[in-house]
């Protein structure tokens, strides 16, 4: 667990004032459409925070912060990369490419996008739709 959640200045500073309203964005878009809990931590090795969506036990999404980059994590059982495979042509080729070179692991693929703005947030938004219906209306 963290000691002390980031705020916006400490968010800016790590990630910059275009990426910090890039992360500001993607997390009103998914507050807007989810009713999760939402929970801060350390990002391991490779990132500074760590910010998932939870409910109920379960992962929907994090969001992952370190200098100058920010990352959106979405992690695909089988029944949901069958669910994608489908209809993988409405998808951005960025998502595919993503979607292609993500490890897949015991517990599903791992697929990591970093953001540099808010072209592929509604692919984004498919994708969660894939991994749980929106809760809110």
């Amino acid at each position: 667990m963290l000691d002390q959640i980031p705020d916006a200045e400490q968010m800016t500073a790590l990630i910059g004032k275009s990426l910090f309203e890039i992360w500001n964005k993607l997390c009103a878009l998914i507050d807007e459409k989810y009713d999760m809990d939402c929970l801060w931590d350390k990002g391991g090795k490779a990132w500074t925070y760590e910010y998932k969506y939870r409910r109920g036990g379960k992962t929907l999404c994090a969001l992952y912060a370190r200098e100058n980059c920010v990352g959106f994590m979405i992690i695909f059982g089988k029944e949901e990369r069958l669910k994608f495979e489908k209809d993988r042509d409405k998808y951005g080729e960025e998502v595919q490419r993503v979607y292609d070179e993500a490890k897949t692991y015991h517990d599903g693929k791992w697929m990591m996008f970093e953001p540099v703005d808010t072209s592929m947030f509604d692919d984004f938004i498919s994708l969660l739709k894939i991994k749980r219906k929106p809760n809110r209306k």
